[in-house]
């Protein structure tokens, strides 16, 4: 049966790093959507003060229901995470997956989860008066060195306040039937770790581990896409 996917990237990044993955399911006939957030990679010409984590979370919810697309496999890849738990207050979602993701609670930021040395970069730029913050470095994110070039040149400026703006949460992501985490081992992230151990203990969670580094869409495409396909 064919699914619907609607992958959100995360910090930095755009649609484009989705491609791999994207390209393996819809060969075997399902429908994905990799949508762009604004501000970002082919949109970062729409970069501006105004856009906060309210403006992303209404991207995807826009696109959806434009598309008119219901039952979605919805998927976060880090700041994604808060991207797709606001999405999941607004659509159909029959199944949510968060890749090496952050889980927030209600009231919370990426400021507040992030490891310090993120929280220093988002400090950096505040003290500057910045509206966005610079891409981390591919190596980083300890993405394959064979990639490492190519990512780098995608990646563009992260709108400050998307980080910054507090998520309001009513408990609609905890109410999907189907939750998944995927954490990527090779990525030491506090936030990510302590992610991980909160959704262990739920048995409504399904969690793997993968052995490669942040940006597992480029690392690992293709058990990427396995499991996307086991957890529908």
């Amino acid at each position: 049966m064919s699914q619907t996917f609607v992958l959100v990237h995360g910090a930095w990044h755009g649609g484009w790093c989705w491609g791999r993955v994207a390209a393996l399911l819809t060969d075997k006939g399902h429908k994905v959507f990799a949508p762009t957030l604004t501000g970002l990679a082919e949109r970062a010409h729409l970069m501006s003060r105004d856009i906060r984590l309210a403006t992303h979370i209404a991207d995807v919810v826009d696109m959806v229901r434009s598309e008119r697309l219901t039952d979605i496999v919805l998927v976060g890849h880090s700041y994604g995470g808060f991207v797709v738990s606001g999405v999941a207050e607004q659509v159909s979602v029959a199944s949510i997956v968060f890749l090496d993701a952050f889980v927030p609670e209600s009231g919370q930021c990426l400021f507040d989860l992030t490891a310090p040395a993120t929280r220093q970069l988002i400090e950096a730029a505040q003290q500057k008066g910045d509206i966005a913050v610079p891409p981390r470095p591919a190596e980083f994110f300890r993405v394959n060195e064979k990639d490492r070039a190519w990512v780098d040149a995608m990646c563009t400026a992260q709108p400050i306040a998307t980080l910054t703006e507090r998520i309001a949460l009513t408990g609609a992501r905890d109410r999907v039937a189907r939750k998944t985490y995927i954490r990527a081992q090779d990525y030491p992230n506090p936030g990510f770790d302590a992610a991980l151990t909160k959704v262990k203990a739920d048995p409504a969670w399904r969690v793997y581990a993968l052995p490669c580094g942040h940006d597992v869409m480029v690392d690992m495409p293709q058990r990427l896409a396995e499991i996307l396909l086991e957890v529908v």
